[in-house]
């Protein structure tokens, strides 16, 4: 489950790690605001800054047209429910932080660049540490280092170790602070962040979030990962995700949409699925019981249809109503693969060009 990034904020305000003076603006909402302020749609996905979702506002005057034009502005799909508004930081340094759970090593990471920002998708030659059994005076004085900020080991001690407990505390799989800002009066505050917390752990908490856990057989593997999977029935699902590990892929996730899926149901697992920000691919593999091949056909046609940033799939379908199926896809142009190696070799193809 993705959090928004006022909701991310507050989990690290209860974990003691500074963030900016802000205020949460709903459609309903006064607006207590002062100026200059940064003005966030809160929207699932990265991106924002470039898509035109975070504006300064300098006055009273210029702040209900930048509002409007926010909750009217659609990022990747999405459109916000909420904003944040913030106050405007002094910046001297823009940095990256990030605490997260590796699964291929089966490990808690603590992953830094020394260059944050919008930009970080263009870095190279992360630093890592493992927080396996951590020593946090250790890693603060060596982040310090890092960084090249010896006045800030203290402070980095602190956040790194707020940051762990955090991640365990929430049972989260990652919290990114990008940027992590150094002010002009000093001070290290997440000028951003994002968080995704593990949805089979929602039995342990209280949760209240915008958006809500999946369902226990949405399972996120990677959250960067380049292929999603789909298919029925847990055995399938899981077999096709090894496949597509041996296949040299990297799978976002696990999902058996089970028996009896219908349109409705699998629009939404579709729509949980391009959320992954790396996403380029996905197999789809079916072999219909109770879940109809044709329902299957029909929500495709309706996520082409309705999901504008919907990557290439390759289909494998078959079983139950498969000739009505083919024909459905086939009348929009959708092709059918003849098994599952042909749209792993075809995904393939895509992800690695």
């Amino acid at each position: 489950m993705k959090l928004l990034e006022y909701e991310a904020k507050q989990l690290l305000a209860d974990a003691n790690i500074p963030t900016p003076t802000s205020v949460i603006i709903t459609k309903s909402s006064d607006l207590p605001i002062t100026f200059p302020s940064v003005l966030k749609s809160q929207v699932p996905t990265g991106g924002r800054g470039k898509a035109g979702g975070i504006l300064v506002i300098n006055s009273l005057n210029e702040l209900q047209p930048a509002i409007n034009t926010l909750f009217a502005l659609e990022i990747k799909g999405f459109t916000p429910h909420t904003l944040l508004a913030e106050e405007k930081l002094a910046i001297t340094k823009e940095l990256y932080l990030s605490v997260l759970i590796d699964r291929a090593s089966s490990s808690v990471q603590l992953i830094a660049h020394i260059n944050g920002g919008i930009e970080v998708e263009d870095n190279t030659d992360f630093r890592t540490w493992s927080l396996d059994n951590p020593n946090f005076e250790t890693l603060g004085q060596e982040l310090a280092d890092y960084y090249q900020l010896p006045d800030q080991t203290f402070a980095l001690q602190d956040l790194v170790e707020n940051l762990y407990k955090c991640l365990i505390k929430n049972d989260a799989t990652l919290i990114e602070i990008n940027p992590l800002v150094l002010t002009t009066d000093n001070q290290l505050v997440a000028g951003d962040c994002k968080m995704t917390l593990d949805d089979a752990a929602a039995f342990r908490h209280e949760w209240d979030f915008e958006q809500k856990p999946t369902e226990a057989n949405f399972v996120t593997i990677d959250p960067a990962g380049n292929i999603a999977t789909i298919a029925n029935g847990a055995g399938l699902a899981m077999a096709t995700v090894d496949a597509a590990f041996d296949a040299g892929l990297k799978p976002a996730n696990f999902l058996d949409i089970g028996g009896g899926a219908n349109t409705k149901t699998l629009l939404k697992a579709f729509n949980k699925i391009v959320e992954y920000e790396n996403l380029q691919a996905i197999i789809i593999n079916i072999f219909a019981g109770i879940t109809r091949a044709d329902e299957v056909a029909k929500a495709i046609v309706a996520a082409k249809e309705q999901i504008t940033n919907l990557p290439q799939l390759f289909i494998r379908l078959a079983g139950t109503n498969d000739e009505a199926a083919a024909k459905i896809l086939t009348d929009e142009g959708i092709t059918i693969m003849p098994n599952l190696e042909s749209c792993l070799a075809a995904a393939k193809a895509v992800v690695h060009g």
